[in-house]
């Protein structure tokens, strides 16, 4: 055997930067639902299609030949005028929709692009934990460092358990080596939505140690009580902050992948930079649809809200009606609950025996995080479902738990 043949048996096919990653759980605890027949609240995707005017939208888009070859690679200029526009409508920036606008594919895309251009090997990048799955596979990918800031459980004043972040520890996170903070806010999957107070302060940190700031903003129009506040709308952050928008959270059509991303002209050129050597383009006629759809009357954005609010009802007393410990949602479809009360206490293991001793599919918010103990005990339920599915799932709950 030469060397060479001995060094491509002994060497593993991944990356060694991708080495803990697996099939994500999303994929993982889907097929479960579909092999056990149970309920699935576990990945965060609606079974219903959003506004039949934007589908129509997509279909005319094919028809008349709108998108069907390959379109601009920043995104087609009606897209990235409403994305504009709509940075205007909700938050009263202003956003240059030749220079300052990059469509995607999807948020997960923008995300990685983001990474993949802005951090360099070496480079540390602080990430709230839990935190979406696709944040610690980019940084690995960009050769950076993930640092975790725990968003810890605490009780208000009303009795309602919620995740908060706590600023010191933040602050005690940033070295000479960090080059980013990545903050998802509203918060998935602990529905945390940071407050003005929160964000003034990392905006005050990132000034202050001259950091530059990545913001997953996708949940931005499913905030249930206080407010979304853009951080690039904080003092000193516009010229250091890439935000990430999504069509998926705010019309319904997760399959489209649809994102983008919104900062200066030389943020976005280099996020472009990366992005071109992974999708280069793709959509091209759902582009023209989501244009049209961030376009619609304030009554969808209002309706969605209220309809997602009455859903995060419904199944919040369900949850506590079958035994768990319930956290508050804020924002985001998911709610987070503890199985301390149910006499269990590994995440994982909970979610692996749910589908057969009760029909329904959730997900251990443990793999969120670096520090497994801190999420063990928790895990999370995707209430984006039709009532009748909500119910149903209560109700197999409330039975195989009992």
């Amino acid at each position: 055997m030469t060397a060479m043949t001995y060094a491509q048996d002994t060497r593993p096919l991944l990356n060694r930067r991708l080495a803990e990653f697996g099939t994500t759980i999303f994929a993982e605890m889907s097929a479960l639902a579909v092999r056990t027949g149970a309920v699935n609240l576990g990945q965060g995707f609606p079974d219903t299609d959003g506004p039949e005017s934007v589908r129509e939208a997509a279909v005319r888009a094919l028809r008349d030949g709108h998108g069907n070859q390959y379109p601009p690679g920043p995104g087609v200029p009606e897209l990235r005028e409403a994305v504009a526009e709509h940075q205007q409508r909700f938050y009263g920036r202003t956003v240059d929709p030749d220079t300052e606008v990059l469509v995607t594919a999807g948020a997960t895309e923008a995300i990685a692009a983001s990474l993949l251009a802005l951090v360099e090997p070496g480079d540390e990048v602080i990430a709230l934990e839990p935190y979406y799955d696709s944040y610690a596979a980019a940084v690995a990918m960009a050769g950076g460092t993930r640092v975790p800031v725990t968003l810890r459980p605490a009780e208000e004043p009303d009795g309602t358990r919620r995740f908060r972040l706590d600023l010191d520890e933040l602050r005690d996170a940033v070295t000479d080596r960090t080059r980013l903070i990545l903050l998802n806010t509203p918060h998935n999957p602990t529905g945390t939505v940071l407050t003005r107070e929160e964000l003034a302060a990392v905006a005050e940190l990132c000034v202050e140690r001259d950091l530059l700031a990545v913001t997953d903003e996708v949940y931005e129009h499913l905030v249930f009580e206080g407010e979304h506040l853009p951080l690039a709308s904080f003092p000193g952050m516009r010229e250091r902050t890439v935000t990430i928008g999504s069509a998926g959270k705010t019309f319904s059509f997760t399959g489209w992948k649809v994102g983008w991303v919104t900062g200066t002209a030389p943020l976005v050129a280099a996020v472009r930079s990366a992005k071109q050597y992974l999708t280069f383009v793709s959509a091209g006629p759902f582009q023209y649809a989501v244009a049209e759809a961030l376009r619609l009357p304030d009554s969808h954005f209002d309706g969605l809200r209220e309809d997602h609010r009455a859903k995060r009802d419904l199944l919040t007393r369900g949850l506590a009606d079958a035994g768990f410990g319930v956290f508050r949602t804020a924002g985001t479809y998911f709610v987070t609950a503890d199985i301390r009360p149910l006499g269990a206490e590994d995440g994982t293991a909970f979610c692996l025996s749910l589908p057969e001793r009760c029909g329904v599919v959730a997900v251990p918010t443990q793999v969120f995080y670096d520090h497994e103990r801190e999420g063990a005990p928790f895990v999370r339920f995707a209430f984006c479902k039709r009532d009748e599915v909500l119910r149903d799932a209560v109700g197999r709950l409330k039975s195989g738990l009992s």
